[in-house]
Formats: C-alpha cells, structure tokens, sequence
C-alpha cells in the first residue's frame, strides 16, 4: 500500500538582523541628529553672509565664532556628566533647546549688538556641546549592540551630509531671504532636534535614584577613570587627537595657500573639501557592512592615510593627485570613526558612557583651534613643506605606535568580561 510521504520540515537559521533603517526610534533620534547637524555646519556660514552684507565686522565674526567654540567645549564635559546623571533624551531636548533660543537672540543683536552676539554665540556652542556625548549615549540605548556599527555609520552619513548640504541650502535660501530670517531657520532646525528624537530604552539600574549624587567635577574625574580603564581608548584618543591637531590643522592652513601660490585657482581648495567629505561618506557606507578580524588595527590604518593629505601638498603633483588624496583621507577617518564609536558604546561601562564620550570631544575637538593657532606661526617661520612633513609623519607614525597597545587589535580588552 503506498503512503504519501510527509512533507520535509524546512531547515529554519537565525532570523536575519533588521535593518536599523527599518527602526523608528533609530530613525527619529537619525533626523534629530542631522537637524543638529545641519544647523551646526549652516551657521558659520550665516554668520560668513553677514560679514559679506556688512552686518557684522570681521573682528566680531571672530569674537563670535571663538565664544561659540568656548561654549562648546565647557558644555561638552558638563553635558557628558549629565547625560549620565540624568535622562540622556532630557538632555538632548534641553540642550537643543538652548540652541534654539540662541538663534534668535543672535538675529536680534545683528547689526545692534555685538555682546548680545557674543552671548548668544557661547549658548549655541554650550547646547551644541551638550547634545554630543547625549547623543552618543542615546544611540547606545536606542540600538540593540548586534546593529551599534551600521546605526553609526548612519549617524556618520548624516553628519558628512551635513557638511555638504548645510552651506549648500543656506547659500541657496541667502537668494531669497535675508540673514536675520536665515538664524531664525537655524533656529527651527534646533527645535526639531530637540523635539524628534524619542526615550532611550534603557532603565536606570535599581537603587540608583536614591544614591547621593557626587558633585559634577568627581563624576567627571570617575569617567576620566572608566576611560583608563581601556588601553585601547586612551591610545586610539591621542592618536585621534594628534591627527586632528597636527595633521587637519596643518591642512586647513596650508590647502588654501597652495592652492592659490602652487595652482593659481581657488578650485583646487574647493574640489579638495568636496574629495573629504565624498571620501568620508563612502568610508562610512563601507564601515556599516565590513567586519574586519582585526577592527582596531583596521581603524588605525584608516586613521593613518590622513597623512596622504599633507603629503600630496608638499609636492608639486597634479591637482588630481591632491584631490585623490583627500578621497582617501576622507575614507579613512570614517573608516576609524564608525568602529571606534560602536567599540566605546560596547566597552565602556554604560552609566559612564557620556562622560568618556565627552573626553573624546574634548580632547579631539578642543586641541584643534590649539592646532591651528600654531600652525600659522610655524609656517611663517620655518616654511610650508617642512610643517607638512612633520605634519604627515606624525599622522602615520602615532596611529601605528597607537595600535602596539595590547588592547587595540580588537578595540577591547583582552581579559574579563566585556561592559554590556
């Protein structure tokens, strides 16, 4: 008698990850990011367009600018401490809040009041700061580990964009409107950022709103502890740091008078700018899929061909060489950003996860005007080609001596178990 044989049980693996695009939390807290994004890029500008109306001198857009940087960096340790004292989302809403505020009060001193500027300048800076390590944070409560790399890559593409489109839109909207309704859309650009993003999932650990809380400065010093506690981090910090210092400040100098004294032409210094940021978009569209066996050594050799920017202008190569060179240079970084990111939101103990991500914008971000205000004098003094090559050396040379560090093959540590 024949039977009818049962049909074969399908071979069934592991679901296959979704898509942090597919995520709407991830999603929200992405259009808050580049909101903060691009307001951040598009206010230089603004800024630049009064100067050119003859609404702000060059001295005040100076004086402005340096007060937006100071402001910066003291709200970028503080925002750090309290973000992990307090509800990440509160302090992205209350720091983008701030910046919001300032927009306005920045469009009324124009061309009255250049303390109330200044003033105004400092806030922008001091919520723009804030927000940093909140976001940070946020995006480790928000995204589940297995999916950190590519939500980082994302937030990457939205920052390069940023770098791209914020100038780009402010210029096309500076044809139909002028600069005062131009900080008010900075403005609302903040206001989005601060409203879009919603609530981490992450709860407070049992207890802990009924522990006294130290002050502000020892809770900073515990993070500057829980980052000496991971080798790999305070290696890949200063190599960071000296990159941004040494390397892009030198740069940022340099660029622009070779590209007027070597090439006769300002698009050089244009088509450079652009290779980056085209660079660094890809870089981190590669990041968001490439698993490495070794991702700390990988990110230091994406570090290290920033040097291939300064050394393309020490010599007397075609303009398609520098421009390739900054391709690669753009590349690289992200090539570091993005597994460096994903390594600190996985290793760091996660109540200390905005302070030490504040150490990174601190120190990486606070060295550069250090960077470029030595840069010009040495220049002056000593030449172009021999600052570029220091330059370039200690691009390559500190990244390698970086990864010797026995932690950072693999962006963690070798013993004990991981922070989760």
């Amino acid at each position: 008698m024949a039977t009818t044989p049962l049909p074969a049980t399908p071979r069934t693996g592991p679901p296959p990850a979704r898509s942090v695009l597919r995520d709407t939390a991830f999603l929200r807290l992405w259009a808050g990011t580049t909101a903060s994004g691009l307001a951040t890029w598009a206010l230089p500008f603004v800024l630049g367009l009064a100067v050119l109306h003859r609404e702000l001198g060059a001295a005040g857009l100076g004086l402005v600018l340096a007060a937006r940087t100071a402001g910066f960096l003291v709200a970028v340790a503080v925002g750090g401490v309290l973000a992990d004292r307090h509800s990440r989302r509160a302090v992205v809403l209350w720091s983008a809040l701030a910046a919001a505020v300032a927009a306005p009060l920045l469009a009324l001193g124009l061309g009255r009041s250049l303390v109330l500027m200044t003033l105004a300048a400092a806030l922008a800076g001091a919520g723009q700061g804030a927000c940093r390590p909140a976001f940070q944070a946020l995006t480790a409560e928000v995204v589940a580990a297995d999916r950190r790399q590519q939500a980082n890559a994302a937030m990457t593409v939205a920052v390069r964009a940023s770098t791209l489109a914020g100038p780009t839109l402010t210029a096309l909207l500076a044809a139909f409107a002028d600069v005062g309704t131009l900080l008010l859309g900075i403005g609302l650009l903040w206001l989005v950022a601060a409203l879009l993003p919603g609530r981490g999932a992450a709860a407070p650990a049992p207890g802990a709103a009924a522990a006294p809380r130290a002050s502000l400065r020892a809770e900073f010093v515990d993070g500057i502890r829980e980052a000496r506690r991971h080798p790999w981090f305070l290696a890949g910090l200063g190599a960071l740091t000296a990159v941004i210092a040494l390397g892009y400040s030198a740069t940022s100098v340099a660029l622009p008078l070779i590209s007027r004294d070597r090439y006769g032409t300002e698009w050089v210094l244009a088509a450079a700018m652009t290779a980056y940021t085209v660079g660094a978009l890809g870089g981190a569209l590669v990041a968001a899929r490439r698993r490495p066996r070794s991702p700390g050594w990988s990110a230091f050799a994406g570090l290290a061909v920033y040097g291939f920017a300064p050394l393309s202008l020490m010599l007397p190569v075609h303009p398609a060489v520098v421009i390739a060179a900054y391709v690669v240079a753009g590349a690289g970084i992200e090539l570091f950003n993005v597994p460096w990111f994903t390594a600190t939101q996985r290793e760091v103990a996660p109540d200390k996860l905005a302070r030490v991500s504040s150490l990174d914008f601190l120190l990486s971000y606070g060295l550069a005007p250090l960077g470029l205000a030595l840069i010009a004098p040495a220049i002056d003094a000593f030449g172009v080609t021999p600052v570029l090559a220091v330059c370039a050396s200690a691009c390559f040379l500190l990244p390698a001596v970086a990864a010797l560090v026995p932690t950072a093959r693999h962006f963690g540590r070798t013993p004990g178990p991981r922070a989760r």
